[in-house]
């Protein structure tokens, strides 16, 4: 299959399908005789995986190492190291969440503090004298 073909049966870009070649991801089976990439049903589960793996929040770069370790070591299982990696990406999750928890909690903050500024009556004001005010 072409990597128009890989991208429409995995709903990844022709960019993205490349990408993850360029990254060692997935590999072509070759070349057409026009020259265009061609990739088999390994492709695919390769592709399938990869998605899989982003989905729950690994990033490209852990996907490669995952996948160099994979490759490297064949008589290991795979599920401990991927469940050492969730473990992160969990963690990090974690931490995000926490983030825009506190972001929510300033947002809030904000408007209460502003609420008049924010309904727009007249003379209210967000925080400092608006410069715009100001004679030139």
């Amino acid at each position: 299959m072409t990597v128009g073909d890989l991208a429409e049966r995995t709903g990844l870009s022709r960019k993205m399908i490349r990408e993850l070649e360029e990254r060692g991801l997935i590999y072509s089976a070759g070349r057409s005789e026009s020259n265009y990439r061609l990739y088999d049903e390994d492709a695919l589960w390769c592709v399938q995986m990869t998605s899989g793996l982003r989905s729950l929040g690994l990033t490209l770069g852990e996907i490669e190492r995952f996948g160099a370790d994979y490759l490297g070591r064949p008589d290991e299982p795979a599920g401990p190291k991927l469940a050492e990696l969730l473990e992160r990406v969990q963690e990090r999750v974690t931490a995000q969440l926490a983030e825009l928890e506190q972001v929510l909690r300033r947002i809030e903050a904000f408007r209460q503090a502003n609420a008049a500024a924010l309904a727009g009556e007249p003379g209210a004001q967000l925080g400092p004298p608006d410069p715009r005010g100001r004679a030139a």
